[in-house]
């Protein structure tokens, strides 16, 4: 390393005695030989104390100065590396003089000889760390200390050498460039910095080149620009790209620093490559019994793009299955997925024919040269036969039925057929889970249905029901159809009361006076609507209907003056009637309760207390009469019981004797004159027993010795007459539903049948005879007792 030594050169000036205050000296930036500074000046004129006093001022002379000290950086020597001297004018070598160094690095970095002013650094300096140092120096008396000059600033600057390389501002760049670019197209740009300085040499002056990424990229010496050096890059063929560049200081010179960087390129993907298919045609398969919107497969045009521009839209663009096949694009793989759009049927059509159509539907024009950006292939698709359960000509079923129907009849038909080519034959049922009333039957053959139960409209105006078409020759092709069946009306249901009135009439009331407004509901459905009309079943002289004619009613009184005395209510009825054919009619009737009402007709009482209170009766008579009346019903009920135990004593000899209780009605008619309530041509007794068979509950005919014949033989008129009313009784709809026996039988003068009465019977007792109930074992041995006892006591 090559150092200088600088030399300061100092003028000396020698204030006038008239001035003890120095001045402080001027520093000048004139470079002075052998890298140090030095200037000389006339002491300039300062103010002073005197001078504002009005003391003559006196002009001092300044001894020395100096600005900077030069040194270079990176000393290697073993030695203290010398700076530069100071020495003063006044230093006459006699070894007064004390020069003192202070500031930056000043005693530690930088040390100074107090005798003679050399300053030397300690240490190995670093431009790129710190580039100057600032220090102040001074010159003193050893002796009196005092200052021989004012304190001066001075700066050592350290001089640069090349001894960093230049550095990237990253260490790996990336960057993209879209393929087919032309030459020069921009790429990046690299840049890198030296530590050097820029103002000293070429320390720090960077040009860059590169050292790996030929012949394809190159860059820009001094700005570091990275560009495109081949034109027509295909993505296709190479997507990435390594390029080393190289940054050399010295201007690139030999014997400068360099660093390097490594920039990774990719090659954006453009829309240059066309869709084409791999094969030009495709043969696929699919059952008949595909659903709709099932896949039957995937066609995929190849297309060596990526992202958008290798996005394709899948169409059919002729063929003989355009309208029972459909192609989309699934927009993941961009495949052409082939999608069942119709029904198919193999034993129609079993072969068809597509033709597919595949472009991009982002289309580049730059590149439109290297086109066409679709392809076309053919597709046939086969239908594969398959075993297919019925088909029903309709579904679902509509059949409409009236209720009056008759069971058994035929209400409507389902139709089904085997669609496959073999037609098996087909056989119907009805899910009976849809049916648990057993409402309808179908033929299994022809699929006819029928009811099996009278329909009532009322009840149920639907019925859905489903019915199953199965192979005979493969019971598990089943297919299920819904029938509804609607049961339409029919006026078979009389109009009745709407709701149940509590009505009432004052006992005060006048003449055509209304007490109630009557209305009527009918289960049957109108066509239109309800139209009722109202009326009396018979002429009534307390009541009279007005028929509204708006299916309501007006009940009005015929009469005034009511008394609850004579009777506390009236039963009214009242026949109702529609007018839809057949007309359909009924009575109901209405109960009119008479009431004590106030004179604006407010009902107060309709009780029969109430009557009695008003009759005059206090609580306490009616309490007496009531007591009469129980202890009066309690003498009847003693006195027949002690009568009904002396009669019966001698039956009753055990517990255990159990027998049917007997109940006989002694009434008699009004002989031939009664023909009020019966037909005397008719009542007579007929001969309805069966001859041939033998009730167990009697005893043998031929075990009596007396027996009553038949006063007429086969009696066709009288059993006519009870055959009829049979009927009558079975039609009637107000009949009781308990069954009942109805006995017709007529006595009296003239009777043919004779008296029934047992009040001439004493003479008749002595012809009969009892000693066969002895005979006919111990179930009838109490009767026996009582009756042969009874002979015994009349023979004595």
């Amino acid at each position: 390393m090559i150092t200088n030594n600088v030399l300061l050169l100092l003028v000396l000036a020698f204030p006038q005695p008239s001035s003890p205050v120095p001045l402080s000296p001027q520093s000048n930036d004139s470079p002075a030989a052998g890298g140090g500074d030095v200037a000389a000046s006339d002491g300039a004129a300062t103010m002073t104390e005197a001078e504002s006093s009005g003391r003559i001022l006196q002009r001092s002379k300044r001894g020395w100065m100096w600005n900077q000290f030069f040194l270079l950086e990176e000393y290697t020597g073993t030695d203290y590396q010398y700076v530069g001297k100071l020495h003063s004018d006044q230093d006459r070598g006699d070894g007064t003089v004390k020069y003192i160094l202070s500031g930056d690095g000043a005693g530690s970095l930088f040390l100074i000889d107090e005798n003679s002013g050399d300053i030397h650094a300690t240490k190995r300096l670093d431009r790129e760390e710190k580039a100057f140092y600032p220090l102040r120096a001074q010159a003193v008396n050893k002796t009196t200390g005092r200052p021989l000059e004012p304190e001066s600033e001075f700066i050592i600057k350290i001089h640069d050498i090349n001894d960093n390389e230049p550095k990237f501002t990253k260490e790996v760049y990336i960057a993209n460039v879209p393929e087919m670019s032309s030459i020069g197209t921009y790429v990046l740009q690299v840049n890198a910095t030296d530590a050097d300085d820029e103002n000293y040499g070429n320390s720090a002056k960077l040009v860059y080149s590169i050292l790996q990424g030929q012949p394809y990229f190159s860059v820009e010496p001094n700005t570091g620009i990275i560009r495109t050096a081949l034109s027509n890059m295909n993505r296709e063929n190479r997507e990435k790209y390594q390029v080393v560049i190289q940054a050399k200081d010295m201007a690139g010179q030999m014997g400068g620093l360099s660093g390097t960087t490594t920039v990774n390129i990719t090659l954006t993907d453009v829309n240059n490559s066309p869709p084409r298919f791999p094969h030009s045609s495709y043969h696929l398969s699919v059952p008949e019994s595909a659903e709709i919107g099932s896949t039957v497969g995937r066609i995929k045009a190849n297309d060596a793009d990526v992202g958008e521009n290798a996005e394709m839209q899948y169409s059919i663009v002729d063929g003989d299955g355009q309208e029972v096949f459909a192609i989309a694009t699934d927009r993941v793989t961009q495949e052409g997925v082939i999608t069942v759009k119709k029904p198919l049927d193999y034993e129609s059509k079993r072969v068809y024919t597509l033709k597919v159509e595949a472009a991009n539907t982002h289309v580049d024009q730059r590149f439109s040269s290297l086109g066409p950006f679709e392809d076309m292939a053919t597709v046939k698709i086969t239908t594969q036969d398959v075993d297919e359960p019925p088909v029903f000509s309709r579904n679902p079923y509509i059949i409409e039925v009236h209720e009056d129907t008759a069971v058994g009849s035929f209400i409507g038909a389902v139709n089904a057929r085997d669609p496959d080519a073999a037609n098996h034959p087909i056989k119907y049922s009805i899910d009976r889970h849809t049916d648990l009333d057993r409402l309808f039957n179908i033929d299994s053959s022809n699929g006819s249905i029928s009811t099996l139960q009278s329909l009532d409209r009322e009840m149920s105006k639907w019925h859905n029901i489903s019915v199953v078409a199965t192979e005979i020759s493969n019971p598990r092709q089943t297919t299920r159809v819904p029938v509804f069946i609607k049961v339409l009306d029919v006026n078979d249901n009389a109009p009745e009361f709407a709701m149940y009135y509590e009505t009432f009439v004052c006992e005060n009331v006048k003449a055509g006076q209304l007490i109630q407004t009557i209305s009527a509901v009918d289960t049957d459905e109108p066509l239109i609507g309800h139209k009722f009309a109202f009326s009396l079943s018979a002429p009534n002289p307390n009541f009279t209907i007005f028929d509204n004619e708006d299916n309501t009613a007006r009940i009005l009184t015929k009469r005034g003056g009511f008394s609850r005395r004579e009777l506390s209510a009236y039963l009214l009825p009242v026949v109702i009637s529609d007018s839809i054919y057949p007309i359909q009619s009924s009575t109901s009737t209405l109960t009119i309760r008479v009431c004590a009402c106030d004179s604006r007709g407010t009902v107060q009482s309709c009780s029969a207390e109430a009557l009695m209170l008003s009759a005059g009766l206090s609580t306490g008579a009616l309490v007496a009469i009531l007591l009469c009346v129980l202890i009066l019903l309690m003498i009847v009920v003693l006195f027949a019981a002690l009568r009904r135990q002396k009669k019966k004593e001698p039956l009753i000899m055990s517990k255990e004797d159990v027998r049917d209780n007997v109940v006989s009605y002694n009434d008699e008619g009004g002989g031939e004159e009664d023909t009020q309530a019966f037909d005397i041509g008719t009542l007579r007794n007929p001969e309805v027993m069966d001859t041939n068979k033998l009730r167990r509950d009697i005893i043998p005919e031929m075990l009596f010795p007396f027996r009553r014949a038949s006063p007429i033989k086969d009696n066709t008129d009288v059993r006519d007459f009870i055959n009829g009313r049979l009927q009558e009784n079975d039609a009637d709809p107000t009949a009781p539903p308990d069954d009942s026996l109805a006995t017709y039988a007529y006595e009296g003068n003239g009777s043919l049948a004779e008296s029934l009465s047992s009040l001439e019977s004493a003479a008749m007792e002595g012809d009969q005879e009892y000693d066969y109930l002895s005979h006919w074992g111990p179930q009838f041995k109490k009767l026996a007792d009582m009756y042969i006892g009874k002979d015994t006591e009349k023979d004595t």
